[in-house]
């Protein structure tokens, strides 16, 4: 029962942040404020899927919990994952947990690599939202903010244009309208007119606006009839507008949802061009779509374009088709003609009612965000489904998914904590956590301690990274610890700070046996212990080259295989608590673990193993956990 006092300790942390009452959300040793959401992935042509990253901003709802007006921290904003749903970066502090929408890669500034977002509005009106460019530091580079006469930075769009000069966004104005169009020439109504404004990124001057007040009469609405009761301001949301893009030629499409219509829009008076789809359209066309989302260009010239648009088919009202599909439509201005040349139906035969999103990826693979629960799909240029995932939690959405490449290089250095666990000198054990929040080429771990603070760090061991967080378990006391992040080329990248390690403020209290409190060892004993080994080799080997180091001698043989059981043990319990989740499930780890501890602490008295013995892991013990800096 002492070694399950003393090992119920090491999770003290880590189960105050379990009990946060979702078992779908990772949690983290190192920064344990930001719970990430876990994903359920499932491949069907691996081999198959472009290279890339996912950038994600899950959220639980628009606006803030009542009655606190505040979301729960750190759960929403900007998030980077790999391919297997491995976190990659977490960004929810960078903005103070406000919600964050259209978070993408963009490779077309320059040489470097960027990030942009659109940051939400402050609930308390001290912002009202912006545009951000981020470097490949995860610094700011550019802030874009809306227009004075707007009530927000509109989340729909946040559209940097090739070269990084000028961007796109949504803009959303109240307008009163007399209703003759509506055959009610004396009578008036407010209306929100839904547009889109070119910003220059530098100076934030006006380079186009357009809006559909000017344009767009009010008959086209499929939302709002002739039979309507006018209402006061804001008014009807008769356009909705939730797309725009641009072309080489200066012109632009607009998607608005409430008109079932694609427009394309002159770059040079605001004119409209031509409608496909809705009560006007302007094409022969043997094709449906309605309620879409996110149109794009994938080619243009003077006379054909190729579009893509998310057809959600549905609404909150109802469906006009039983699924939703990612649609490619070729659109012919001379002839007049449209066609659909390539149709990706959701996965699950099911029906995205709101948001959504369609992406072209380099080698022409389509990959699509279907927003409910972040579910999301990458299809073959045939439209053979490659992979789906989605968020394990029900809580959580996004409004767009993309996929692209991107390189991570952090200012700030690697994060690590340690803690120091064991009942006697032959038994305690330092544990490290080490992870670099937006990292993108760390391969593996080097680890150093040092026996006082201005000691000498000696190198106490590796790990392979294989996950956000890397768990790694030394024998003997570890006063003061650091760790290098290490690249494919076996270059140092980055170096943590020296942490101590943390330790019990009550040694008896957690199972200490000893008369009186341990004191830090020498980390160079670990050293001499592991002089002649390959220190470059996984910790495999390490294992077994230890055992050749600790000779023949059948008592010094049983004590290393116990303290290798230990150490799996404890990487066991621990992987299920982080896998799982929950208090209940925690404590029977904890004592399973502790009943384990206590036999080999029998043992260990009868072999009479030699303190600071070096016990490396099995693997690089990933872990699911994160340190965030707000």
């Amino acid at each position: 029962m002492l070694f399950s006092l003393a090992f119920l300790q090491l999770f003290t942390l880590h189960n105050a942040v379990a009990q946060r009452h979702d078992m779908n959300l990772m949690s983290f040793m190192t920064l344990p404020e930001v719970r990430a959401l876990k994903w359920e992935v499932n491949y069907h042509h691996r081999s198959r899927v472009a290279p890339g990253y996912w950038f994600f901003t899950p959220y639980s709802q628009i606006e803030p919990e009542q009655p606190t007006q505040k979301y729960q921290k750190y759960q929403i904003g900007p998030y980077i994952y790999d391919e297997d749903g491995m976190l990659i970066w977490a960004g929810s502090p960078m903005w103070d947990n406000q919600n964050v929408f259209d978070f993408r890669a963009i490779n077309k500034i320059d040489d470097q690599p960027h990030l942009s977002m659109i940051v939400g509005s402050e609930v308390d009106g001290s912002s009202k939202g912006k545009g951000v460019i981020v470097d490949t530091h995860y610094e700011i580079e550019q802030q874009v903010e809306v227009l004075d006469d707007l009530h927000d930075f509109n989340i729909y769009e946040f559209n940097v244009l090739p070269g990084g000069k000028s961007a796109l966004a949504c803009t959303y104005r109240s307008r009163p309208v007399n209703m003759e169009d509506f055959g009610r020439p004396t009578e008036e109504s407010w209306v929100i007119s839904g547009g889109f404004v070119e910003l220059d990124v530098a100076t934030n001057e006006v380079l186009m606006q357009w809006e559909s007040f000017d344009h767009i009469p009010l008959h086209e609405s499929n939302l709002f009839h002739v039979w309507d009761t006018p209402m006061g301001p804001p008014g009807w949301d008769y356009a909705y507008i939730n797309a725009v893009d641009k072309n080489e030629a200066g012109d632009y499409i607009i998607s608005l949802r409430f008109t079932n219509t694609i427009y394309g829009i002159s770059g040079k008076d605001g004119h409209i061009l031509w409608r496909l789809g809705g009560l006007e359209s302007d094409f022969d066309m043997d094709f449906i779509f309605s309620k879409q989302h996110d149109v794009r260009f994938v080619s243009s010239n003077s006379t054909h374009h190729i579009i893509s648009i998310m057809n959600n088919a549905s609404d909150e009202r109802g469906n006009d088709e039983n699924i939703s599909s990612a649609l490619y439509i070729e659109v012919d201005t001379v002839a007049m003609m449209a066609r659909v040349i390539k149709r990706v139906n959701r996965p699950d035969s099911s029906l995205t009612r709101v948001y959504g999103s369609v992406q072209t990826l380099p080698n022409e693979n389509v990959f699509v965000g279907w927003s409910e629960r972040g579910y999301q799909s990458e299809h073959a240029p045939n439209g053979d489904i490659l992979m789906t995932a989605r968020f394990a939690s029900t809580r959580y959405s996004t409004y767009r998914a993309y996929k692209g490449e991107f390189v991570g290089r952090p200012n700030q250095p690697p994060d690590v904590m340690a803690s120091v666990y064991g009942t006697t000198d032959e038994d305690i054990t330092t544990i490290i956590y080490v992870s670099w929040n937006g990292a993108t080429d760390v391969i593996e771990w080097n680890f150093y301690a040092q026996a006082y603070d201005v000691g000498t760090p000696v190198f106490i061991g590796h790990a392979d990274k294989t996950d956000f967080e890397t768990m790694y378990i030394v024998d003997g006391y570890m006063d003061r610890v650091a760790a290098e992040a290490i690249d494919v080329n076996g270059k140092v990248i980055g170096t943590s700070r020296i942490q101590r390690s943390d330790i019990p403020s009550n040694w008896k209290a957690v199972g200490w046996l000893g008369e009186s409190d341990p004191t830090p060892g020498d980390p160079s004993m670990i050293a001499s212990i592991n002089k002649g080994t390959d220190t470059t080799a996984n910790s495999h080997d390490s294992m077994d080259s230890m055992a050749e180091i600790m000779g023949n001698n059948d008592s010094d043989k049983s004590s290393y295989a116990n303290a290798k059981e230990v150490t799996n043990a404890i990487y066991k319990a621990h992987k299920l608590i982080r896998d799982m989740g929950g208090l209940l499930i925690f404590i029977l780890a904890a004592y399973i673990v502790g009943g384990v501890l206590y036999g080999t602490y029998r043992m260990r008295q009868k072999s009479k193993l030699r303190s600071y013995q070096h016990v490396p892991l099995e693997e690089g013990l990933p872990l699911d956990d994160i340190h965030l800096r707000s």
